[in-house]
């Protein structure tokens, strides 16, 4: 099958005359969902580093010291930013959460104020809190359901949903709108520092234990078998039972899941198509941001990660690209990490150098001066990378039948790829999906 994007249906793959069918809901199928979606690894797999250098999820851990210089360009360093900088990857959040809880001293006297300004000579006394289970509430979401059965749930995830619950990320998420779509109750999940403390986006997930479930005929650990960032959009995969869980989740162990993305780029690739085979890992200077280490995998925090790309369409003059990308693993902001170390970050990548100020500075030059103001219009509306998962397959937990799903991106990746298009387009040989 030609993969095309040029037309308003991007493709369909004729592989299951399942695919892109909106299913009804059946209730009856969902009281089988486990109520509680785990939708978090278990703390052993938390990848936090202490100041020891050792994996932990920071609950318990000590910070005693003097505080040596105050290196600011006020002259001013807030106490909860200092401890940041002290113990290596901890959240800010996390942080604050202790000061408040009255674990953080100064000079022996206790300080719940998390902008308290410290000075040289200042000893500080901290003790990180315990994390607080988060309540998933039910919640009305609409959800754009492309396939559902008594085993598995395929979702199209709009951008802006984070896939479940999280500190600064409470309700609206995937997981309260499952618990909605399938009419089961609030649920305890474990906590996390915040949405970018997960182990991957896309990789799967390791769940705890289950629970027994006064609806459910056995105890059973479904839910979100792997996730999309934030900002991405596109499908995913939900478990609806035990068996389909362990199904999914060793189809991800094995790298045996069919995983499609589109992005646009802030300029083009040399060469138009390759494989990336660099770790990725923590970026040391900015937490939220991981970052592609050159060099050996598992040095530091880096861990081995290739991607493989190829150029669909150049779009406006060598300014942007429509590229395919394919993971082979699954790390945190792969593609992203990826994009930017090969130089072309994704449009709208704010964290990963594909600022607003780049893609204009890329496309005004290749565009005629009447066309500037729109232009400027649109980027200045990127609000999120434009990367979409816009394929989807695996192997049925039940039926062991191939199942191909797929789905358009959104209107915002839509419109500035139509607009891009108009200003000049160079395609390229059609992909083999």
């Amino acid at each position: 099958m030609i993969f095309s994007l040029h037309s308003a249906s991007f493709f369909s793959i004729p592989h299951t005359s399942q695919s892109l069918l909106l299913f009804p809901r059946n209730p009856k199928s969902c009281s089988r969902v486990f109520r509680i979606l785990r939708a978090c690894s278990n703390s052993t797999d938390e990848p936090h580093v202490s100041v020891s250098g050792r994996r932990t999820n920071y609950a318990g851990v000590r910070l005693e010291e003097t505080v040596v210089d105050v290196n600011s360009d006020s002259g001013k360093l807030r106490l909860d930013s200092w401890i940041s900088s002290r113990i290596i990857g901890i959240s800010r959040a996390r942080v604050q959460s202790s000061i408040r809880s009255g674990l953080v001293s100064v000079n022996d006297r206790i300080v719940d104020k998390v902008s308290h300004v410290i000075r040289a000579g200042d000893k500080v006394n901290c003790t990180i809190s315990e994390l607080q289970p988060l309540r998933a509430e039910p919640e009305d979401i609409p959800l754009d359901i492309v396939y559902e059965d008594e085993h598995v749930l395929v979702v199209n995830k709009p951008a802006h949903m984070v896939v479940h619950p999280a500190p600064g990320n409470a309700s609206g998420t995937l997981v309260n709108g499952i618990l909605h779509h399938c009419s089961l109750p609030t649920v305890a999940l474990p906590n996390r520092d915040s949405e970018e403390d997960y182990i991957s986006d896309d990789e799967f997930n390791s769940f705890a234990g289950g629970q027994n479930c006064g609806t459910c005929e056995t105890s059973i650990r479904p839910g979100i078998v792997h996730r999309l960032d934030k900002g991405t959009s596109g499908l995913l995969v939900v478990a609806k039972d035990e068996h389909s869980h362990a199904h999914l989740s060793e189809q991800f162990k094995l790298h045996t899941i069919h995983r499609v993305y589109i992005s646009l780029t802030s300029g083009v690739p040399t060469p138009l198509s390759g494989r990336v085979e660099i770790p990725v890992g923590r970026d040391p200077n900015n937490r939220i941001r991981m970052t592609a280490v050159p060099g050996p995998s598992n040095s530091g925090q880096a861990r081995h990660a290739a991607s493989r790309y190829k150029v669909i369409e150049i779009l406006a003059g060598g300014g942007s690209a429509l590229v395919e990308w394919r993971l082979e693993t699954g790390r945190t902001h792969q593609i992203r990490a990826h994009a930017k170390y090969l130089g072309i970050p994704l449009l709208g990548d704010e964290v990963y150098g594909g600022t607003k100020n780049m893609a204009l500075s890329l496309l005004r030059p290749r565009i005629p001066s009447s066309h500037h103001g729109q232009l400027a219009q649109l980027v200045l509306r990127l609000d999120r990378p434009c990367l979409h998962a816009v394929a989807l397959g695996f192997n049925h937990p039940k039926t062991g039948k191939n199942v191909h799903f797929s789905c358009q991106p959104p209107e915002d990746f839509a419109e500035i790829l139509s607009w891009l298009r108009k200003i000049s387009t160079e395609k390229k040989k059609g992909l083999i999906l």
